[in-house]
């Protein structure tokens, strides 16, 4: 599983920047699965803080197969 973090305020798509690498090396992708993360460890940290932005709740499984050299 891989998720998208935030850097300076800015998200940075992890998961579908890898994906893309996997894509570039030759890989088809077969399936995205989305997984919605639930009881984050540090939900609670911000449930009394003004937020200005989304929260990155969830993470991506890729589901990838690799094509024959010809």
């Amino acid at each position: 599983m891989m998720g998208d973090i935030r850097k300076k305020g800015y998200v940075v798509p992890l998961g579908m920047n890898s994906m893309q690498k996997f894509v570039n090396a030759g890989f088809k992708v077969k399936e995205i699965i989305i997984k919605e993360q639930h009881n984050c460890k540090t939900t609670e940290y911000w449930d009394n803080i003004k937020k200005t932005f989304l929260m990155l709740a969830h993470e991506y499984v890729f589901v990838l197969e690799k094509q024959e050299v010809s």
